[in-house]
């Protein structure tokens, strides 16, 4: 019997019996993430990267100068993930700086969640000059919306592979999980205890998304279906949603029309005060 089905079966039945202890083990386990090593393709960009602490000591990486680019990773993910993308921005001319998400890479912490990568966010802004593009990836995509609702601002934000609704996420998981009715409960209220705000208030429907940007996400990706694209894109107004053919969940950062867009974004914005000069 693998983990998995052991880990599934215990808590389908002791869950009936002991509801909330079972439901803080998986709140336990839902916020700890994993620290997977770089993958060889990542190794030669984090060489040319210069490492940086921020306050609280947050961690990060930069690259290049220019106008400021910020990227927040998705769960258990790396700065380096992006590796694509931050060499055509750095050859495009932008200064990026990749966060390591709390309890991820070198920043601190042993537990994380969507409100503690969104605060994270805002602190690195705070340090760094007005940002001309936040970019993110799964929950790094979810967290940046979140930032923006708490007082974060860029002229334009990037939202990869993103959930729309975390309390969606929450479900899922506490049924791959076989959390009874009970313990699922139980699970969604420790969770939010734990990030201090509601799951139902994160949600992009709730959110004032009144700037520019882009929603990318491939047609076949297994951990957060496009429909949850097509509902970011429904609820923010001034946004393009691209949708990729292939490239699942992470592959998708690689793919050079996600590149394209987002200097075709920056260029526009770049653009539009000229713009409005010449009418």
């Amino acid at each position: 019997m693998s983990s998995l089905q052991w880990i599934r079966g215990f808590n389908a039945s002791v869950g009936l019996l002991a509801p909330r202890t079972v439901a803080n083990r998986m709140r336990r386990e839902f916020m700890t993430p994993r620290e997977l090593p770089p993958r060889e393709w990542e190794l030669p960009l984090l060489a040319q990267a210069e490492r940086i602490t921020l306050r609280f000591g947050l961690s990060a990486l930069r690259w290049g100068s220019g106008p400021a680019v910020l990227l927040m990773h998705g769960w258990e993910g790396r700065p380096t993930q992006f590796a694509g993308l931050i060499k055509a921005l750095v050859d495009a001319g932008y200064g990026v700086v990749a966060l390591d998400a709390p309890a991820h890479g070198r920043s601190p912490g042993h537990e994380a969640n969507v409100v503690l990568f969104a605060r994270a966010l805002l602190e690195a802004a705070g340090e760094l000059p007005p940002l001309k593009a936040l970019i993110g990836h799964s929950m790094g995509g979810a967290s940046a919306l979140l930032a923006t609702q708490l007082g974060l601002r860029a002229e334009v934000v990037v939202s990869i592979a993103a959930p729309s609704r975390i309390l969606t996420m929450l479900r899922q998981f506490s049924r791959f999980v076989r959390l009874p009715a009970q313990a699922r409960a139980h699970f969604i209220r420790l969770v939010e205890e734990k990030a201090g705000m509601p799951a139902g208030q994160l949600d992009v429907n709730r959110y004032r998304l009144d700037f520019p940007g882009l929603i990318v996400h491939a047609l076949d990706d297994q951990k957060v279906p496009f429909s949850e694209a097509e509902a970011i894109h429904e609820a923010w107004f001034d946004s393009r949603l691209l949708r990729v053919e292939s490239g699942g969940h992470q592959r998708v950062l690689a793919d050079p029309r996600l590149h394209e867009a987002v200097l075709q974004l920056l260029a526009t914005t770049r653009q539009a005060p000229a713009d409005v000069a010449s009418r």
